[in-house]
C-alpha cells in the first residue's frame, strides 16, 4: 500500500504515539501542538517513542510546508477541552477528500468537530487498553497497545476508512473498523463514568473505588444510570449486565488513576464534562433524569475549581517572591 500524508493535531502523549508509529511505518507525518518545548525538541532531535516494541527516534515534520498538500488523514488527538481550537487547525489542513479522525475520551467532542469541519468527512476513533505519558519534551513512553476502533461519525462511507485502517495496522496498531461506533463509545463511557468521577472524589485508584464500601455502590450506580440513558437513546448496546461489564474493566486497570484525577492533581482542568457530565447532558436532552452522574459531575467541578485556582494563586505568590 502507498504511504499516506498524515497530520496529527494535538501531539501530546497519545498523539505522539500515533505520530511516531505512523511515521516509523513510512508515512509522511506532520505534527502540531501548542506546547512549544515539545515541538522544538521534535524539530531538533526527532520524536522518541519508547514502548513494548522498543525505543526509537523517528523523524516527523513540524513545518507544514515540508509535506505536499492535501493530507490524506488528519488525526485530532487533542483533549476534549481543547477540541474546538484543534478542530479549527484540522479544518485548515484538510482538503475536500481528507478523512478527519478525532480520538478523545468520553462523549461530545465529535459533535464540536463536526460543526467545524463537516460531518461528511469525520470519523471517530476509540483507543482501548493502552496509555501513554510524555517523559520529556520530544519523548513519549507508552504501554501495550490493545485495540483502536474507527467508525464514521455521519455520512462518511465506511469503505473510506479501509485504507486508513490498513495504514494503522501496518504501524503496529490492532485496528477494527466498526459501523456501530456509537455503541462502542457508550460501552466505553459506561466504564469511564464508573471510575472517572468517583476516583477524583476519593483521590485514589480504580481498585480502591471498586473495593470501597461507600464509593463502590456510587460507582456502580453511575454505570447503571449511563446504561439506562444509552438504552433510552436507542443505542444498541452489546452488554446485558453493566455491573459485570464495569467490573471486568476495573479489574484490568486496578492500580490506575483515571486521567481526570491526574489532571486535577496537576492543577489542570479535567474532561469531566465529556464523561460523567456527558451522561447528565444526554439525559437532559431526551427528558430523563441522571441524578447520580449529575451529582458526581458537580462534586468534581467544585474540586477542580478549588485545585486549579489554588494552584494559580500559589504560582502568582511564588512569582511575587522571586
Amino acid at each position: 500500500m502507498r504511504a499516506l500524508r498524515i497530520a496529527v493535531v494535538g501531539c501530546g502523549a497519545m498523539g505522539s504515539v500515533y505520530a511516531g508509529r505512523l511515521a516509523a511505518a513510512g508515512n509522511a507525518v506532520y505534527v502540531a501542538d501548542p506546547w512549544p518545548d515539545h515541538i522544538a525538541a521534535i524539530a531538533a532531535h526527532g520524536l522518541r517513542v519508547e514502548g513494548p516494541r522498543g525505543d526509537a527516534v523517528v523523524r516527523v515534520a513540524t513545518d507544514r510546508t515540508t509535506i505536499d498538500a492535501p493530507f490524506d488523514l488528519v488525526v485530532i488527538a487533542a483533549k476534549s477541552l481543547d477540541i474546538a481550537a484543534a478542530a479549527q487547525t484540522a479544518h485548515a489542513l484538510a482538503g475536500r477528500e481528507t478523512v478527519v479522525l478525532t480520538i478523545q475520551n468520553g462523549l461530545g467532542a465529535a459533535e464540536i468537530v463536526a460543526n467545524i469541519i463537516g460531518e461528511q468527512r469525520l470519523a471517530i476513533g476509540i483507543a482501548g487498553g493502552f496509555g501513554a505519558k510524555l517523559a520529556a519534551p520530544g519523548h513519549v513512553v507508552h504501554n501495550a497497545m490493545q485495540l483502536v476502533r474507527f467508525g464514521p461519525y455521519g455520512s462518511l462511507p465506511i469503505d473510506r476508512l479501509t485504507t486508513i485502517a490498513s495504514a494503522w495496522s501496518a504501524a503496529g496498531f490492532n485496528v477494527e473498523v466498526r459501523a456501530d461506533i456509537a455503541r462502542i463509545q457508550w460501552e466505553k463511557l459506561i466504564c469511564n463514568v464508573a471510575f472517572s468521577g468517583p476516583c477524583v472524589i476519593a483521590g485514589t485508584t480504580v481498585g480502591d473505588v471498586m473495593d470501597d464500601p461507600n464509593l463502590g455502590p456510587i460507582s456502580r450506580s453511575a454505570a447503571i444510570e449511563a446504561y439506562d440513558v444509552a438504552r433510552a437513546l436507542g443505542i444498541g448496546l452489546g452488554i446485558d449486565d453493566p455491573i459485570a461489564h464495569v467490573r471486568a474493566f476495573g479489574e484490568s486497570v486496578r492500580g490506575a488513576k483515571p486521567s481526570t484525577l491526574i489532571d486535577i492533581e496537576r492543577g489542570r482542568p479535567s474532561e469531566i464534562d465529556f464523561i460523567n457530565g456527558a451522561v447528565a447532558r444526554e439525559a437532559e436532552r431526551i427528558g430523563v433524569r441522571a441524578p447520580i452522574n449529575t451529582t458526581i459531575t458537580a462534586f468534581v467541578k467544585r474540586l477542580e475549581h478549588d485545585r486549579v485556582h489554588r494552584g494559580a494563586h500559589v504560582a502568582e505568590f511564588n512569582t511575587l517572591l522571586s
